[in-house]
């Protein structure tokens, strides 16, 4: 016996009669689906139902599993102190997952607990289920900023782990969809809101994980959502098998996206080796990549798998220097190697004006200091090269101005310095459609408040990209 069933459920604290107060009529939809699927876990007796919840311990490189005995958490921020929630953790059935992690090389376990009270990721669902069902442990599972493949594969790590240990286990998924549905809502509209929705209904309801892997990172990230990746890994759980996927609702009138999905195992099937799949494809678009990379960019990943297979710096051959271009040998500039995996950020670091002899140290190191010394991310790993992607950006010199309407988001990066603290934004970035926000990314980078006074400047960069 293992995992009997998962469920992708909502969080919207106002479903709950002594919050909502009549409010949570507004969402019948997901009332239904949560009592529904409240009754069959009552039906399935499992002995273990863990919570994959965004609103938990969260690290950028790491999956926090709850420790200890058990939990209790409350919906006071949300006018309801007396409701309370009590959870008996799984000890054992945490100890396995960690374990199986390890195994695995999925960064997991159960260090570095901030708070031990249970987060209304966990409490919402946890209030419906234990409508009908209250005789079951817990696991508390907490999300991480790594890229959804991680994601997925810690969820065939739990699968594994609940295997071994033959317990009869529930997943459920906690997570909204889409922030930003509606422009009467509390966090405003982007086309991108309903397009995800509807791509994650779409793809979840036939069970086509292939295709939920395959989401444009872009567009999640315009979508404000926080349910993604606790998908990720709900379905990593069923990896190898067929799936019954049956989509419960979908609503949302409050401008957030709420979805309920029903999962349940088949039979073992090899051609679902989705992980296996996704990876295959992923390395034949990067070949395909690879194949048109010029000079700057080569180098760049040259620098950086020289440095993590043999752990030192690149040395350009005598032969490399004869062919390259000559503003690579002769001239010299500020450049920024940026490092992406999956669709996302992995490693952004760079030099606003030249440190280094010529272009081509230049590259070299900040490609290593990209892939090792971005604080933001872990150190690349070896295993990690075939998957990474790299942008070289070559930086004009800086020139200062009056104001923001001498910015342009597309044309021109921006900085902005105040004494000794100093922030850059390159231009041209997906997700940053505006000067405000051009400027509001920079100053936080800078340790810059809003109401400060401080100077702008703006630059041109030449981009160099496969």
């Amino acid at each position: 016996m293992s995992i009997v069933s998962a469920y992708l459920l909502p969080h919207p604290p106002i479903a709950i009669p002594q919050i909502g107060k009549g409010r949570e009529r507004g969402i019948s939809k997901t009332l239904a689906s949560f009592r529904q699927v409240s009754a069959e876990i009552a039906k399935q007796c499992p002995e273990t139902i863990i919570y994959i919840t965004p609103h938990g311990t969260g690290y950028a490189d790491y999956f926090h599993i709850s420790p200890g005995e058990d939990a209790t958490g409350d919906l006071a921020r949300f006018g309801a102190p007396k409701l309370v929630m009590n959870a008996s953790y799984d000890t054992e059935l945490v100890d396995a997952i960690s374990r199986m992690a390890a195994e695995m090389s999925i960064p997991a376990g159960t260090q570095g607990e901030h708070d031990p009270a249970l987060d209304h990721g966990v409490t919402v669902p946890m209030y419906f289920v234990n409508e009908s069902y209250k005789d079951y442990n817990t696991v508390r599972i907490s999300l991480s900023g790594l890229e959804p493949v991680m994601h997925y594969r810690l969820g065939q790590a739990i699968f594994a782990a609940a295997y071994r240990l033959g317990k009869k286990t529930v997943v459920i998924a906690s997570g909204d969809l889409s922030h930003k549905l509606t422009s009467d809502g509390p966090y405003g509209f982007m086309p991108e809101g309903p397009k995800f929705d509807n791509e994650v209904m779409t793809y979840l309801g036939k069970g086509d994980f292939l295709g939920l892997l395959n989401i444009d990172p872009l567009i999640r990230e315009k979508a404000a959502e926080c349910g993604y990746s606790s998908i990720a890994i709900m379905v990593g759980c069923f990896d190898g098998m067929d799936v019954d996927a049956t989509k419960m609702s979908y609503e949302g009138p409050f401008g957030v996206g709420y979805g309920a999905v029903k999962l349940l195992p088949a039979k073992p099937n090899s051609a679902r080796n989705i992980l296996e799949q996704y990876e295959i494809k992923q390395l034949a678009q990067i070949e395909k990549k690879r194949a048109g990379e010029d000079p700057y960019v080569a180098l760049a990943r040259k620098s950086l798998e020289f440095t993590v297979k043999k752990e030192g710096i690149y040395a350009l051959s005598a032969g490399e220097r004869n062919v390259m271009p000559d503003e690579m040998r002769f001239e010299k500039a500020g450049a920024f190697v940026s490092i992406h995996k999956n669709g996302m950020l992995r490693g952004c670091v760079g030099t606003i004006g030249p440190a280094m002899p010529n272009i081509a140290e230049e590259i070299i190191h900040n490609a290593v200091s990209a892939g090792l010394k971005d604080n933001r991310f872990p150190p690349v790993q070896k295993h990690e090269l075939p998957f990474l992607t790299y942008k070289v950006d070559i930086l004009d010199a800086p020139e200062s101005i009056s104001g923001p309407g001498m910015l342009d988001v597309k044309q021109y990066g921006v900085i902005v310095e105040s004494g000794y603290r100093r922030g850059l934004l390159l231009p041209n970035l997906d997700g940053v459609d505006t000067v405000p926000q051009q400027i509001e990314i920079a100053l936080s980078k800078a340790g810059i408040k809003p109401d400060e006074e401080y100077e702008l400047k703006r630059f041109k960069v030449t981009r160099h990209e496969p």
